[in-house]
């Protein structure tokens, strides 16, 4: 089975329901629920997700998305060690959390990563895929 990182903006994406984005989160998540492709994140992950979408859906509803997003997506260890890699990732990343992901993802044996912004892991090490290309390269 697939083994998948979800970036941050994926999940608000289908949490915010974000106007040109929705459809294609959904279908991976559907697939992640499905249990057909397995999915992760990392605990940062969650955090933003707490943060930015509690100020439009109100804190009952964000910690009742989190819980039912909880039921099949599973969560990508960030301990010392991953977090040990990520500074030495920051030199090839512009963003901090993203080398974070990077490190996350190496450690637990993934090898993609669908993200919106491709260029953020541009020196990735990784598979990057955007969510169309993974749902049309990867699942159809």
């Amino acid at each position: 089975m697939k083994k998948v990182l979800l970036d941050t903006n994926i999940i608000l994406d289908f949490a915010l329901e974000r106007k040109y984005y929705f459809s294609d989160a959904e279908k991976i998540l559907k697939l992640a629920f499905e249990g057909k492709i397995t999915t992760y994140i990392t605990a940062t992950t969650v955090t933003d997700i707490y943060y930015i979408s509690r100020k439009e859906k109100g804190k009952d509803q964000t910690i009742g998305f989190l819980r039912n997003l909880m039921e099949f997506v599973e969560v990508a260890n960030v301990n010392k060690n991953v977090i040990l890699e990520a500074f030495a990732l920051d030199l090839d990343f512009n963003d901090f959390e993203d080398a974070i992901q990077e490190s996350a993802a190496q450690h637990s044996n993934i090898s993609k990563i669908v993200t919106r912004n491709e260029k953020d892991f541009k020196n990735s090490s990784l598979e990057i895929f955007t969510p169309k290309d993974f749902l049309a390269r990867n699942i159809t």
